[in-house]
């Protein structure tokens, strides 16, 4: 399994997933997917800020930039060097899974909990529904 897709939400929780991802990737002389999702929490948020710095779109633009920047410099400084950043759109469970489909991805690492605790606890988490729905190895990171 040297194709390795981790999704991050710049929480605690997807920072761990983006380490063991990372020393996995870097263990196996693999390539890691850094992939984030602007979903509806990611949209409220983005409408907030937008008040005071400028656009939605632009404002998404920079949030999701600056979580994958940080995610691929979490993953440079563990040692990997074949990295690619991506972003998805909408539900985030069915973008990850489109987004595993669409490549050579043979194993996709998420945290347990993200930004969105307390939707999860009434709605399911993401990482349940990937063990559950994905077509690749799931790695769900405590």
């Amino acid at each position: 399994m040297r194709h390795i897709m981790v999704a991050t939400d710049g929480s605690s929780g997807a920072d761990r997933a983006v380490d063991v991802a990372a020393e996995l990737a870097r263990a196996l002389s693999g390539d890691l997917l850094i992939v984030t999702v602007a979903d509806s929490l990611a949209f409220e948020e983005a409408q907030q800020l937008a008040r005071t710095e400028g656009s939605i779109g632009d404002v998404l633009e920079a949030l999701t930039t600056q979580t994958l920047k940080a995610a691929e410099a979490r993953a440079r400084h563990l040692g990997v060097s074949q990295i690619e950043l991506r972003v998805g759109w909408g539900d985030v469970t069915r973008s990850l899974i489109d987004i595993a489909s669409g490549g050579p991805v043979e194993m996709i690492v998420v945290g347990r909990r993200g930004r969105g605790q307390l939707a999860a606890l009434l709605l399911g988490s993401v990482s349940q529904k990937l063990v559950s729905l994905a077509p690749r190895a799931v790695v769900v990171v405590p």
